[in-house]
C-alpha cells in the first residue's frame, strides 16, 4: 500500500531526479553549442536548440553543469547504495528477463499496475544511464583537462578519440531521454509518482 509515509519514490529520489533532468538538459544544449564551434561529423545542431549563445558561454554552462551533475550523481547513487534501493530495484537481471518483457512491451502487455516494481527493461535501461553517465564524466574530464589525465586519455585512445566517445554517449543520453519520455506519456501516472512521491 502506497501512503504518505511509505512512498514510490522518497523525496531524494524526486529531487535528485529533477536536478539531474535539469543538469542533462543544460550539458546537452551547451555541448551542441560546443560541438558547432568545431564539428567532428558533417552536421550542426540548430542555433536555436542550443546554450550559451557563443563557444565561450556554452562552455561557461557546460561547466557549470557539469559540477551540478557530477555532485548530485554522486548524492544519487551514495543514497540508493546506502538506503538498499540500488540492490533491490535493479537486481536481480538476466538477458532471458530483458528479452521477454521487451517483447512483452512491443506487443503492448508490459503492465504498469505497480510502479514500486521496475520491469526488467527499465532496469537495464537504468543501469545502462548511470553507466554512460560516467562514461561522460570520465570522456569530458579528458576533454577539459587532457594534461592532467594522460592515463585516461589514453584508455579512451587518444584526445580526438575521447571527442568521439563523449559525442556518442551524448548521443546515447539524448535517445535514452527520448524514450524515456515516450514511455511517461504512455503511462502519466509515473510523472505523478516522480513529482507527488505517491
Amino acid at each position: 500500500m502506497t501512503d504518505a509515509t511509505h512512498p514510490i519514490h522518497p523525496a531524494w529520489l524526486r529531487a535528485t531526479h529533477w536536478i539531474n533532468a535539469l543538469a542533462v538538459l543544460i550539458m546537452v544544449t551547451s555541448g551542441w553549442r560546443i560541438y558547432n564551434a568545431s564539428p567532428l561529423f558533417g552536421f550542426q545542431f540548430a542555433k536555436g536548440i542550443t546554450l550559451g549563445g557563443w563557444l565561450g558561454g556554452a562552455i561557461m554552462w557546460h561547466f557549470a553543469a557539469m559540477w551540478l551533475l557530477a555532485a548530485n550523481g554522486l548524492i544519487y547513487l551514495v543514497c540508493n547504495v546506502a538506503s538498499g534501493r540500488f540492490a533491490h530495484k535493479f537486481f536481480p537481471l538476466s538477458p532471458r528477463a530483458i528479452a521477454a518483457d521487451l517483447l512483452a512491451a512491443l506487443r503492448g502487455r508490459l503492465s504498469h499496475a505497480d510502479l514500486r516494481q521496475y520491469n526488467a527493461v527499465q532496469r537495464a535501461a537504468y543501469l545502462f544511464v548511470v553507466a554512460d553517465a560516467l562514461l561522460l564524466v570520465l570522456s569530458g574530464l579528458v576533454l577539459w583537462k587532457s594534461v592532467q589525465f594522460p592515463l585516461l586519455r589514453e584508455l579512451l585512445g587518444g584526445y580526438e578519440s575521447a571527442r568521439r566517445v563523449h559525442f556518442f554517449a551524448m548521443t546515447a543520453m539524448v535517445a535514452f531521454v527520448m524514450v524515456h519520455l515516450a514511455m511517461v506519456a504512455l503511462v502519466p501516472r509515473t510523472l505523478l509518482a516522480m513529482i507527488r512521491g505517491r
